[in-house]
């Protein structure tokens, strides 16, 4: 691997601990319109459109369309608790000449929002959200745009990921990958990732692992 000169960011899990909050909101969309528990679990990382192909289409449209308004006006009164340490090390990668970009399958509606209640507005290099791709996590592509965006080789990235579509996302595309245990367990994201940290609270601890 080469030398880190570009650090990619998912956002839920990795810079704010939204993850409660869609567990139990998706939990009670897959009881409520398809009689499956733990829904949240298998849609982790994946952008609504993706979700909405792949589970609802037996549901009525009339169905679906009450789903992505739900959906729409639950991501509008999301709270956006940050990760401990994930704003001071975004302020650390700036000052240091860092390349950043943050790339989500959230929508650009939901990033405006939330960027604005985390300070964050500009703070990306770029930003790859899920009006820019066609392919969802755990496709490459996301993160492969965000490198273009950046004229940086998959080399010299790192993805900052929390869920199991992200990391492969971030694999697939050839970069290197530290998960987060902000959603899944160390044991079990070690089964896929060889490098998983708590959260940003160590900065030095990060540090090492872009070397």
């Amino acid at each position: 691997m080469g030398k880190i000169t570009t650090v990619l960011f998912d956002f839920d899990g990795v810079i704010t601990n939204t993850e409660p909050q869609y567990d139990t909101y998706y939990d009670r969309v897959g009881e409520q319109h398809l009689g499956i528990k733990n829904f949240a679990s298998m849609v982790k990382g994946v952008t609504l459109p993706n979700i909405i192909s792949k589970y609802f289409k037996d549901v009525p449209q009339t169905e679906i369309d009450k789903i992505i308004e739900e959906t729409i006006e639950f991501e509008k009164n999301l709270n956006y608790p940050p990760i401990p340490g994930a704003i001071e090390f975004i302020s650390y990668l700036k000052e240091n000449n860092y390349k950043i970009g943050l790339v989500t399958s959230s929508q650009d509606f939901k990033m405006k929002i939330a960027l604005n209640a985390l300070g964050l507005t500009n703070a990306f290099d770029t930003e790859v959200t899920a009006n820019r791709i066609t392919e969802g996590k755990p496709d490459p592509m996301c993160y492969l745009l965000a490198a273009k965006d950046l004229n940086a080789s998959p080399e010299e990235c790192m993805v900052l990921e929390d869920s199991f579509f992200g990391i492969q996302s971030g694999l697939s595309a050839e970069m290197r990958v530290v998960g987060l245990s902000t959603t899944n367990s160390e044991a079990e994201l070690k089964k896929v990732v060889d490098n998983v940290i708590p959260d940003f609270s160590d900065i030095n601890a990060v540090l090492k692992l872009m070397q």
